[in-house]
């Protein structure tokens, strides 16, 4: 009888596969960078068909958006269920965690806003006090390079007035681990001089800093049509 030659030998679901060639171990053992784009949409897709792994199934999805991850993640749910073997959980799953993919990098891109200047420190409190009619005191809480940890709100007044305590100020600076700070409240009658309560207030907040070593770098008074800087009017020594 004539040899019809060997037998094609049956296709090894990923779960058959030698441990060090799956995914999933691959990714425990290695981490996450250790694998190639389509090892890990194998590991969202999770299970494969009957004629494709789950690995084959993400080569053949990578191969039709061109190895392209940004043309992946541009597909609609509806346009990656058209693919035999990708249903609506799947489809989901591979989108969402290239949604998440890319909110991440956009965000790593952010710095955080460099607070070395009375001006820069107005800008970042103006939107939060300038039209209020009443008066708040807020926080402005640095590290060492005066980039912004937090802003944070520590009082709300009334129309001629908040109370500031500088206990809960230097609170909110531990629990942070703030090296500086920018306190500022605002005026809502539109008065940019400081008070006399607030020049006192200010000097305990550098004395307090001083034994802390906080650097209080300023303290600014916002109004609808301006503001004051107490380092800019050499009152910050």
């Amino acid at each position: 009888m004539e040899s019809e030659g060997p037998l094609p030998k049956p296709r090894l679901s990923i779960p058959e596969w030698d441990k060090g060639d799956r995914p999933r171990e691959r990714m425990m053992a290695q981490g996450a960078k250790a694998l190639s784009d389509a090892e890990l949409v194998a590991i969202l897709i999770r299970s494969g068909t009957r004629d494709l792994s789950a690995l084959e199934l993400a080569k053949q999805l990578l191969k039709e958006t061109g190895n392209d991850i940004n043309r992946l993640a541009a597909l609609s749910p509806a346009d990656l269920m058209k693919r035999k073997g990708v249903g609506e959980a799947k489809a989901l799953s591979i989108l969402a965690a290239l949604e998440l993919g890319m909110r991440r990098r956009s965000g790593v891109q952010h710095e955080r806003p460099r607070i070395h200047t009375s001006a820069q420190a107005h800008e970042e409190l103006r939107a939060k006090l300038a039209d209020l009619p009443h008066e708040e005191f807020w926080l402005l809480l640095l590290d060492r390079g005066l980039r912004l940890i937090e802003s944070r709100r520590v009082s709300v007044g009334g129309l001629h007035g908040t109370v500031a305590d500088p206990k809960v100020i230097f609170r909110c600076a531990l629990e942070k681990g703030a090296s500086c700070m920018v306190v500022g409240h605002n005026h809502p009658s539109g008065q940019l001089r400081p008070s006399e309560e607030d020049v006192r207030l200010t000097h305990k907040l550098m004395e307090g800093g001083r034994m802390l070593d906080i650097i209080v770098q300023d303290h600014i008074i916002i109004t609808a049509g301006g503001f004051y800087s107490f380092a800019d009017n050499g009152q910050m020594h």
